[in-house]
């Protein structure tokens, strides 16, 4: 269910900075930064992870790879 506002935008930017600091791309272990509104990145292999009703999606054949 939607929040007041009725954006789902408000849920999946909720990922607090404590959390931010010890998450880490199950392939690599390298830092995970939050990509705009919509995903975690590994600027080590560049993989993207989604973020779905504000819970990071954490699983390899979920992720997608980046292109340069």
């Amino acid at each position: 269910m939607l929040g007041d506002s009725g954006s789902l935008l408000e849920l999946t930017v909720m990922i607090s900075p404590e959390l931010l600091e010890i998450l880490a791309c199950p392939v690599c272990r390298k830092p995970l930064v939050l990509r705009g509104d919509d995903g975690l990145k590994c600027n080590e292999c560049k993989r993207v992870y989604p973020i779905r009703n504000g819970i990071p999606i954490l699983l390899e054949p979920e992720a997608t790879i980046e292109q340069l």
